[in-house]
């Protein structure tokens, strides 16, 4: 297994985490995940750990902390060969501040997530998104105290736009505070938009990229094709679990899938192999998350690593996967002074 740096810190991650959404199921928009409980998921991290791969990743709200209690036992007596990151601020609770990114949210979200989780530190949190509502200086300040208790050792936040971001290091930096390392992004062949502004500000302050969802919200797994049902247990088949992600048009699924196989059967490897793979070549990547219902979807995403596409493969899906860019980044690219991360798609 490969390790890369975390942004600019000096913290190492392997190149593909696993993540604890498919753990539990207890409610209707997770059950479309998995239902993974702890024999099942301490076999996975088992498979997990033999393979290399000891970054798990989970969030208080995945089936409302059930996820972290089952993680938490899949990892006891192991803890110090794991890395766990966790992520708070969304709605855990009935209260009026059991929501959001101020100081008494977070101080209770971090409390409940190492009760849940068994330890006593979280080797990475994130915000789970952006709080317009908390002052930034509020939220860094709490981070940073928690980082200087021991109880966080790196921050960093997830579903942020560019200037969320930036108005957000930019504190950290004028006031010497702990600063966002990662950010937990939504990217795949089929959701190219980090690339816009995302991806070329994680360069410019060496934040690493921690992907999320990189199969497209499960439209990726080579079982999704033109004229063929949607496999039953398919999270696509689940109305609520669809609402929750992204919005793919069907014809333009369906032109990366075609390239994607082509691409599968000229190097011997799986449509999600091809599709983790090409993440993995992309810039300020550091760790992209798999999912996995079972043992035989985790042994197949693990072999998406210890090789590389050609470039004539990246450019085949980089064409196939191209869409019109919004103002102002189709004008920003006509100016080759300032290159973007990436070719002009």
């Amino acid at each position: 297994m490969e390790f890369r740096q975390l942004g600019g810190s000096g913290f190492k991650v392997p190149v593909l985490s696993l993540g604890t959404g498919t753990f539990g199921g207890t409610n209707e928009f997770f059950k479309g995940f998995g239902t993974s409980d702890v024999e099942e998921a301490t076999r996975l991290v088992d498979i997990c750990l033999e393979a290399g791969l000891n970054m798990f990743d989970s969030a208080d709200v995945y089936s409302a902390g059930v996820a972290e209690e089952i993680l938490g036992q899949a990892i006891k007596g192991k803890r110090d060969q794991v890395l766990i990151s966790t992520k708070g601020t969304f709605t855990f609770g009935s209260g009026p501040n059991d929501v959001g990114s101020s100081r008494y949210h977070l101080i209770k979200s971090v409390e409940g997530s190492l009760k849940r989780l068994g330890t006593d530190y979280i080797d990475l949190y994130q915000l789970h998104g952006f709080d317009a509502v908390t002052p930034v200086e509020e939220t860094l300040n709490t981070l940073d105290d928690l980082v200087r208790a021991g109880k966080i050792r790196y921050i960093g936040c997830s579903n942020f736009s560019g200037w969320h971001l930036m108005k957000s290091l930019a504190y950290s930096d004028r006031f010497n505070l702990s600063r966002y390392v990662a950010h937990q992004a939504y990217y795949s062949l089929v959701g190219r938009d980090y690339e816009y502004e995302l991806m070329p500000l994680a360069v410019d302050q060496k934040v690493g990229t921690v992907v999320w969802s990189p199969l497209g919200w499960g439209r990726l797994t080579g079982k999704i094709r033109r004229g063929q049902p949607i496999p039953e247990g398919s999270r696509l088949n689940n109305p609520v679990t669809v609402s929750g992600g992204p919005d793919v048009p069907v014809e333009y699924l369906y032109t990366v899938v075609d390239a994607l196989d082509e691409v599968a059967e000229e190097t011997g490897k799986t449509v999600p192999q091809v599709a983790l793979n090409w993440l993995l070549q992309r810039p300020t990547v550091s760790t992209v998350i798999i999912g996995a219902r079972n043992e035989e979807q985790l042994r197949q995403n693990l072999g998406a690593v210890g090789w590389n596409l050609t470039k004539e493969h990246v450019a085949k899906l980089d064409s196939a996967s191209k869409s019109p860019l919004a103002y102002p980044y189709w004008h920003q690219y006509g100016f080759s002074r300032n290159p973007f991360p990436t070719e002009p798609r």
